[in-house]
């Protein structure tokens, strides 16, 4: 069985306050859109998990596909697999890449073994591998409010623009991004913010982590500086980074030349 999971991009992200436990509280729209990655899976006499770009990175019981497997595998007696995972999303990019591959391999495992759990459900095991994972279950425009956790469908229509996404040569880890981070309430919610019409959304929709980010690393800035340059209605970080995204009534044409050494992805909405 071969699945796409899809990145997301983060629409505004408010961080309100810091909770008891360490965490934030946030508010951010969560969309998705079509770069992604490629996810097989198949039965084998034993479970591995195959990367076909790059080498896998530490324990392979650490990396979120095979904890999704896991989880999956523990409640369902579920026989071995290899799942191949070829990488497109780039990592450290604030685009979800590992959160979807890790919801994705739970639809397929619910497919491909017929276990009929329902989305629901599913919801549940993907909100245990990562405060994100839950929203690639239900793959559609949605509030993310908690940690990220707790999803509302927000009706949300930005189709017939481009986006162009742009990954710069950096990586911001998360102590970099929370650092400086000063939480509190916005005067307009995100959700608010984007029932106006989308040039309005230059003015009023934020990004918190651009904040403490952007002293750090004045490339990135430097990429949101040039999506407005090159005709942006609306551009931002996305997540806590590194990549930016813009938002285009027509196609950008001269952003290949500008951005020829780092990861540029265009799409229509």
């Amino acid at each position: 069985m071969k699945l796409f999971p899809n990145a997301k991009i983060n629409l505004g992200l408010n961080i309100l306050r810091k909770r008891p436990d360490g965490y934030h509280d946030l508010e951010t729209i969560f969309y998705p859109i079509q770069l992604c990655d490629e996810l097989e899976i198949s039965e084998s006499n034993k479970t591995e998990l195959v990367m076909e770009v790059n080498e896998i990175e530490g324990d392979i019981e650490s990396n979120l596909v095979i904890k999704a497997y896991r989880l999956l595998e523990n409640e369902y007696q579920l026989p071995s697999v290899q799942i191949k995972l070829k990488k497109v999303i780039p990592t450290g990019a604030g685009l979800g890449g590992g959160s979807s591959d890790a919801s994705f391999t739970l639809i397929g495992l619910n497919q491909l073994f017929n276990l009929n759990i329902s989305k629901e459900e599913l919801t549940k095991y993907a909100s245990k591998l990562g405060a994100d994972c839950a929203f690639f279950i239900y793959n559609q425009p949605m509030l993310g409010e908690g940690i990220g956790d707790q999803l509302k469908p927000v009706p949300l229509n930005i189709k017939d623009y481009y986006l162009a996404l742009v990954k710069p040569n950096c990586f911001v880890s998360t102590a970099d991004a929370y650092s400086n981070v000063k939480p509190e309430i916005p005067e307009i919610s995100v959700s608010d913010c984007t029932k106006q019409s989308l040039p309005n959304w230059k003015k009023i929709l934020k990004n918190d982590f651009e904040n403490s980010i952007f002293p750090k690393f004045p490339e990135i800035e430097k990429v949101k500086a040039t999506m407005y340059e090159q005709g942006a209605v609306y551009a931002s970080m996305s997540g806590s980074g590194a990549s930016v995204f813009g938002i285009f009534n027509e196609k950008p044409s001269q952003l290949s030349a500008q951005f020829s050494s780092e990861f540029l992805w265009i799409e229509k909405l």
